[in-house]
């Protein structure tokens, strides 16, 4: 066996030093959350749970639901969190597919708090990235799993609009929050981004996306709409745990049409249509 270095921080038994699994402990199929309480109510969900791991705030769960290997991690907020997630969570496992279920903030009027929002790319509003590819690097979802959530989505009747999302390294200065203690820099940053099609502002998916095309594995992002800033509206408590619910089966639902996908082959492309 051998010791941690400081490239490599993991012990003798290859388990990586901040989300405390080793190889075999994740499943080939991940889903990342950012709140623990919300990796509990997704591993709620399986049909047997084999391991739980809390190591800082990296909580785990991996286990079985309908007969798919499934892990769901909680990852804390912000891109250097998930940026941890992912790079280890690659020492732990091959080929892997990771789903981001998350929560966000609307930008365009016609969204409603309580929707969804599939991710096709992300404005990188965050430096984590950039310490992997240079600026002007797109950080996007594969394709694969775009299809696959739209289809979850629309199978499951769940209100979701598809398009381009904004990642921002904290939650009150680069999202122009005003009339707290500090006030931000660009407190139109919002409108600026609605301004260029962006549909929602949240604090992880740039990074998920960057590193996973760079590893070349299939990525995904469908995130609970819980504000809409143009209408400075925030979901009632009542309602979030079920949007919190419907993305979160969004999110498992599309595992099941990626192992489809896989069944079918690789690359996974439509049949063609019927018809003249």
């Amino acid at each position: 066996m051998t010791g941690p270095t400081a490239e490599r921080m993991q012990d003798g038994d290859g388990r990586q030093y901040h989300i405390g699994l080793k190889s075999g402990e994740a499943a080939p199929r991940i889903i990342l959350v950012g709140d623990p309480e919300r990796a509990d109510r997704v591993a709620g969900r399986f049909d047997k749970t084999t391991l739980t791991r809390r190591c800082r705030e990296y909580v785990t769960h991996t286990g079985e639901l309908g007969g798919r290997d499934v892990t769901v991690m909680a990852t804390g907020i912000g891109c250097d969190n998930m940026e941890i997630a992912v790079v280890e969570l690659l020492a732990c496992v091959t080929d892997p597919v990771i789903i981001r279920v998350g929560s966000c903030g609307a930008l365009q009027p016609d969204i409603a708090v309580g929707d969804a929002v599939i991710s096709t790319s992300a404005v990188r509003l965050e430096s984590t990235s950039l310490g992997f590819v240079e600026e002007g690097y797109p950080a996007h979802a594969h394709h694969e799993a775009i299809l696959a959530l739209v289809s979850a989505a629309a199978d499951l009747g769940v209100s979701h609009h598809v398009g381009v999302t904004a990642a921002a390294a904290g939650f009150y200065g680069l999202q122009g929050r005003s009339g707290n203690a500090i006030e931000p820099r660009f407190p139109d940053m919002p409108e600026r981004l609605a301004k260029q099609g962006v549909l929602n502002l949240e604090m992880e998916t740039s990074t998920l996306f960057t590193l996973a095309t760079l590893a070349r594995v299939r990525a995904g992002a469908v995130c609970a709409v819980f504000a809409n800033r143009p209408a400075n509206a925030f979901i009632a408590a009542d309602d979030k745990h079920s949007a919190e619910d419907r993305a979160i089966s969004v999110g498992l639902r599309a595992l099941e049409y990626l192992d489809a996908m896989d069944a079918k082959g690789r690359p996974f492309v439509l049949d063609a249509p019927q018809g003249g």
